[in-house]
């Protein structure tokens, strides 16, 4: 390739390392706008940590004991997975959740602090009896949310779940790793 800078000066250019480098851009430049608009690894397109995939869980209808819904979760069983739970996530999809377990049914209070998916939570004694429910919890809230009675597991689901699916206090969890 040939340019003038001025009428008097001519001067070539290589072109072949401009051609081979525009190749490569091109590649890392659609790499990166995929994974910032969601394209790639869980944990890209949702903005936070990946689900792990950890077991099912099923809602059962009081007294008849029918399916309402089953989900995908991931478990927190642990006090470091407790404390982090769906914090810095932006999305989940319907069909999964996290729970929560306990070691002893105790009144349980959680936060939405660092949450940014509105949530439905679902607290159970161990029985797996459903003895509260709370909709719609505020995403990044630092109010707590208790269970109101001795509890030993929580579902975290997105928020309308159970209204969507008619998952009632009585209804019961059960699950399976």
């Amino acid at each position: 390739m040939h340019f003038r800078t001025n009428k008097s000066e001519r001067r070539t250019v290589s072109v072949l390392p401009a051609l081979l480098g525009l190749p490569l851009f091109l590649v890392f430049t659609c790499v990166s706008i995929g994974y910032s608009q969601g394209v790639g690894s869980a944990s890209a397109a949702s903005g936070g940590p990946a689900f792990k995939a950890q077991g099912q869980l099923v809602f059962l209808k009081h007294g008849s004991g029918a399916m309402l819904k089953m989900i995908t979760i991931q478990i927190a069983d642990n006090d470091a997975e407790r404390a982090e739970g769906l914090m810095w996530r932006r999305y989940m999809p319907e069909n999964e959740g996290m729970l929560f377990i306990f070691g002893d049914q105790e009144l349980l209070t959680f936060w939405m602090k660092n949450t940014y998916i509105p949530l439905d939570m679902v607290f159970a004694n161990k029985e797996g009896k459903i003895v509260r429910i709370y909709p719609d919890a505020t995403p990044l809230s630092e109010a707590s949310i208790s269970s109101n009675s001795p509890a030993q597991y929580v579902v975290e689901v997105n928020a309308g779940f159970c209204a969507k699916y008619g998952i009632n206090v009585g209804d019961k969890i059960e699950f399976e790793r």
